[in-house]
């Protein structure tokens, strides 16, 4: 039975992304560590602060996760859910799991804690990149219906492996962000169609920022997660090089495209047009027939 990623809430993802019966949750709600600004604001506080850490076994091996609860707040950073995080990288350095897995949901940094939620996303970048160091993979899982942007998407960027649905965004800025900055012919965030072109899983996997997609069913999402254990990327000087020739590369070729459907088209789809109605399992076939490279 197909269980739908989006719809679930974090627990639900963990407990089926794991093999049954093993996780096991660290400060769980019991624990009610809560962040300490949004009673001062008046704002109203989630026993978990948003996001739900601990271990649990995945294919016989053991892995360390965290969850995003989108539904609170938009899954927000802030210092107490960012310190969550950071304790589990941590963690991760001495147990060596076979894999921390993040299930991200997320708008970005949480306003109402405004620099402590942005001195959370540094420490947690510098956590994740300190255990991909050791040699243990991390690996993003992207599919909730906030998407994953801001902070956060920073965030998922410095992981060894993405994962995203088909319906699953990954950006820096979110929609109503960009068209706030810089206004609605810029980015009109009204446009769902043109919103998923440009943020969505098909697109982010066309260009590269994704490295497996699936459709919008937990099972998939663990299969694309077992099969990435134990799979660590060079984390060093020429592989950051590598990256920056390659985004500078990216930049060149489609710096002026205003639509996705512009880049699919340049960089050799037949039918752009047609991308949008495509199953995830279609993909690959589209990307390898692809006579340029799009990434």
């Amino acid at each position: 039975m197909n269980r739908s990623f989006a719809e679930s809430t974090a627990r639900e993802r963990v407990t089926h992304l794991l093999d049954a019966d093993t996780f096991h949750e660290i400060l769980g709600p019991a624990e009610r560590v809560v962040s300490p600004h949004l009673a001062l604001l008046g704002v109203p506080s989630a026993f978990d602060d948003g996001v739900v850490i601990g271990s649990g076994l995945l294919d016989g091996q053991a892995i360390l996760v965290a969850a995003q609860e989108g539904e609170f707040m938009g899954g927000g950073v802030g210092e107490v859910h960012g310190a969550k995080l950071v304790g589990l990288f941590k963690r991760a350095l001495v147990v060596q799991p076979a894999a921390v897995i993040v299930l991200a949901e997320s708008g970005g940094v949480r306003l109402h804690e405004a620099n402590a939620g942005l001195i959370a996303v540094s420490e947690v970048m510098r956590a994740l990149l300190d255990v991909r160091a050791q040699g243990v993979p991390v690996i993003m899982l992207i599919g909730g219906a906030n998407g994953c942007f801001g902070g956060m998407g920073l965030i998922a960027r410095c992981a060894d492996h993405v994962v995203m649905s088909d319906i699953g965004r990954l950006a820096m800025s979110g929609p109503e962000v960009i068209e706030s900055s810089n206004g609605v012919e810029e980015f009109d965030s009204r446009d769902r169609a043109l919103v998923w072109r440009t943020t969505g899983g098909k697109h982010r996997y066309l260009t590269g920022d994704c490295d497996v997609l699936v459709e919008d069913d937990v099972a998939q999402f663990r299969a694309a997660a077992m099969g990435l254990l134990g799979q660590s990327l060079p984390l060093s000087l020429a592989s950051m090089e590598a990256e920056h020739a390659l985004l500078a590369s990216r930049l060149s070729r489609y710096g002026d495209c205003r639509d996705a459907l512009d880049i699919w088209q340049r960089s050799g789809v037949a039918e752009p047009l047609r991308v949008a109605d495509m199953e995830a399992g279609q993909m690959p076939v589209l990307k390898a027939l692809n006579p340029k490279e799009l990434a």
